[in-house]
């Protein structure tokens, strides 16, 4: 039965849900005392999650950034002259709700493409 509704999750191309229904089914004591409604829950939200993760990948291999940047792994140092306030500022991406630019200025060597592609 199991490999009829694999395959039928397979050709509605529902890999999220294969998937976590695997995950429910190895390890079953975790979900008995969930209900019916709750596990399927739990199944359509990890085939949400799956395709925005597949969406975002897709967009960010797409976008063919130079670098494969971080903004956790951004150096404040004095001389680069970053402010931690304004990068945690611009990760909110409230300037794309705005439709707004960002122009990022400074010396040679500074960070502006890692700093670019760590927005992205």
């Amino acid at each position: 039965m199991i490999n009829t509704i694999n395959q039928q999750l397979q050709l509605l191309k529902l890999s999220g849900i294969k998937q976590a229904l695997k995950q429910q089914l190895e390890q079953p004591n975790l979900y008995q005392e969930q209900s019916f409604i709750e596990r399927v829950s739990l199944l359509l939200t990890h085939e949400i999650d799956t395709r925005e993760q597949r969406k975002i990948d897709r967009l960010v291999r797409h976008a063919k950034f130079r670098l494969p940047a971080q903004l956790n792994q951004l150096i404040y140092s004095p001389a680069r002259n970053i402010e931690k306030a304004q990068i945690r500022n611009l990760s909110q991406n409230s300037w794309l709700n705005l439709h707004q630019n960002i122009l990022i200025t400074g010396a040679t060597g500074c960070g502006k493409t890692y700093l670019a592609c760590a927005l992205g």
